[in-house]
């Protein structure tokens, strides 16, 4: 059977949580390398990969074909332009870079050298998220006029030593949760044709932004986007109004606990969610009927499954470059939007 050799850049939550369980569990991936600059968590849980200490030594092995990047946001580009120089096929996680000039350089170089770049946007793989396509597409609230789409969490104390939550470039959850929901957004309606933000910082001794509220411009459809750090009693995940009706979705998506259990994501019942977690459907067509909607499977295997395919000319990417390149320009009019208070053109 056809495999690729898989170098893992970086072993801390998204190597360790997200990477490396599912580049393992894939049929057509081999993790044979992971750089990880110290500690041995790796060596304990991938005893057959070889664990390296420096970028260089990765990059001059000549088998491995595939690099995943998953280290903090302000190293993403140094990391994946090396790769790709490398003749190296580069994996960025989200978000891709610091600004869309970044992606840029990146979209450019991968081009040259010929090489497939994809960033991990796992949660197009989200089981809501993928019966929020079913629903739209099957168009079953009629005419979409709102879309609200919320990832929220409670965590009063902010945690010095997290990178995500220290001041500087790229941290923040604009950066982390907006990156997904923005690119969830796009998928289902494209780009926007202006955008509106109001970022804060609610939580006592915060230096990055710890909440969002993003409305992308649309003709016919309300879209806001939403996270919190300070959000107690849960929101919907997903809250969709239409002309012939409503869907409500709470709770996240399992797959990502499931991870941090130690899941291995293969087989049957991978990505399932429990009756009791399904979404609602009102349908508003004369007299008011609300029904449970199940929730479809979760797919986060199906990223990588992807990727592969991808480098060896088997299918299409998932993931294109430019498209993870819009949410970065995205995200740069939104901290426009949020500074000067007045919607922004899409550009």
């Amino acid at each position: 059977m056809d495999t690729l050799n898989v170098g893992l850049v970086g072993f801390g939550l998204a190597g360790q949580v997200f990477h490396g369980p599912l580049i393992h569990a894939n049929p057509y991936l081999q993790l044979t390398h992971i750089l990880q600059r110290r500690g041995g968590e790796a060596a304990q849980k991938y005893p057959q990969a070889k664990i390296v200490r420096d970028l260089d030594s990765l990059l001059k092995d000549s088998s491995v074909e595939l690099i995943v990047v998953a280290t903090p946001n302000t190293s993403h580009f140094d990391i994946a332009a090396q790769s790709l120089r490398a003749g190296k096929h580069v994996v960025v996680d989200k978000p891709f870079t610091m600004n869309s000039s970044d992606a840029d350089q990146l979209i450019a170089l991968a081009k040259k050298v010929g090489r497939v770049l994809s960033v991990f946007q796992n949660r197009r793989w989200d089981g809501d998220f993928l019966t929020v396509r079913q629903i739209l597409e099957e168009k079953k609230l009629g005419r979409l006029a709102e879309f609200h789409s919320r990832f929220d969490r409670f965590r009063v104390a902010v945690r010095p030593d997290a990178w995500r939550e220290q001041a500087g470039p790229a941290s923040g959850v604009l950066f982390d949760l907006g990156s997904h929901l923005i690119d969830q957004a796009v998928v289902l309606f494209g780009p926007p044709a202006g955008i509106y933000a109001d970022l804060r910082l609610q939580r006592e001794a915060a230096v990055a932004v710890d909440n969002f509220e993003v409305q992308l411009q649309y003709p016919e459809i309300k879209v806001t986007l939403h996270a919190g750090s300070l959000v107690c009693e849960p929101s919907p995940r997903f809250l969709l109004y239409g002309t012939a009706g409503t869907y409500q979705k709470f709770g996240l998506d399992p797959q990502e606990d499931a991870l941090k259990q130690g899941g291995v994501p293969t087989g049957s019942g991978w990505g399932d969610e429990p009756e009791s977690a399904w979404g609602a459907l009102t349908a508003c067509n004369g007299t008011t009927t609300r029904t449970k909607y199940r929730t479809l499977a979760g797919r986060y295997p199906d990223y990588y499954t992807n990727v592969f395919q991808a480098i060896r000319g088997q299918a299409e990417l998932a993931v294109k470059p430019e498209q993870a390149r819009e949410v970065m320009r995205l995200i740069e009019l939104a901290e426009q939007s949020a500074r000067e208070k007045h919607v922004i053109p899409y550009a």
